[in-house]
């Protein structure tokens, strides 16, 4: 174990969570990462922070690869290493940035999947007019209304959702908050369940989704509900949350191709988050070009060129 493993561990989530204001999950991803490397220094025999190299996180990050960890995770594993060292620099602990100099291993871009419209309408047109089947008509209805992510919909409370006004008002990444509009489906399913949330929800419980026991809604169970509903109606495709947060941009892009707006709707820090969906645009584009565009459509080869 490293010195004082356990201790500056500690002072570093605290820094995350109380100095930068942190969400939960982001300093919990921070201790795991941090725990890897640190079970990786216990195997190679390092014993002090100062004893840290480059060389060290290098081969740390090679191993992680050899392991089949994906590119993106090492990446991701290497800037809470880079963060934390930060940290201890400021400290006073360490003179020298071991991570500085370590490149991460490259990643092909990855798109972000997204439902069209067709598949989106199916899966919103939940039957049933039960207490769950009407909160998880408003959860999904939220979620691609106002392109939510997960953990701003489960940490949603009462006094956050403005019916008469059309608005959401949702805390992101990096304590930030941000008002969102809210569509006219939307707010019916939210209108309906609010009319039914009492009969679930424990009297005291201020979190706008309860699950039947009564309680805030963990983020795992409006997974599971989004899978299962999927199923249910005959999606052909994995679905998740977070891919009605990318059908939401992607479908609002193609209508306005407005960039910045979308980038303010999504609460992206960097333009450059938001770019990656004007890809999946161009594609979209691409594909009215080659079926319409008469310079762009194969020739018949049925018909035989006249000389």
């Amino acid at each position: 174990m490293l010195e004082g493993e356990s201790d500056w561990i500690d002072r570093f989530a605290r820094h995350l969570q109380f100095e930068r204001r942190l969400s939960q999950l982001t300093c919990k991803s921070y201790r795991r990462d941090l725990g890897s490397f640190c079970r990786w220094c216990a195997e190679a025999g390092i014993e002090r922070w100062r004893d840290v190299d480059s060389e060290h996180v290098r081969n740390f990050s090679a191993s992680r690869y050899r392991k089949g960890l994906s590119p993106r995770s090492i990446q991701r594993q290497l800037s809470a290493l880079r963060t934390f060292f930060r940290y201890m620099i400021r400290e006073k602990q360490l003179k020298k940035h071991p991570v500085q100099a370590v490149r991460p291993p490259k990643s092909g871009k990855r798109l972000p999947g997204n439902l069209d419209a067709d598949r989106m309408a199916r899966l919103l047109d939940l039957p049933g007019d039960d207490p769950i089947v009407t909160r998880d008509r408003a959860v999904l209805e939220l979620l691609y209304s106002s392109g939510l992510r997960l953990a701003e919909l489960t940490g949603l409370n009462l006094g956050d959702i403005d019916i008469a006004d059309a608005t959401v008002r949702v805390t992101g990444k990096g304590n930030k908050e941000r008002i969102l509009p809210v569509g006219r489906l939307a707010l019916d399913a939210l209108r309906s369940w609010f009319k039914v949330r009492a009969s679930l929800a424990d009297p005291s419980e201020q979190a706008v989704f309860v699950s039947s026991r009564g309680r805030r809604i963990s983020g795992r169970s409006v997974q599971a509900r989004v899978d299962h509903w999927a199923r249910r109606q005959g999606i052909d495709m994995r679905v998740y949350p977070h891919l009605l947060r990318h059908s939401f941009a992607t479908h609002l892009l193609e209508s306005s191709h407005d960039l910045r707006g979308v980038q303010e709707l999504l609460g992206h820090a960097n333009i450059s988050t938001t770019q990656v969906y004007t890809h999946l645009d161009f594609q979209h584009l691409a594909q009215i070009y080659d079926r319409t565009h008469p310079r762009a459509r194969l020739k018949d080869k049925s018909r035989t060129p006249t000389e």
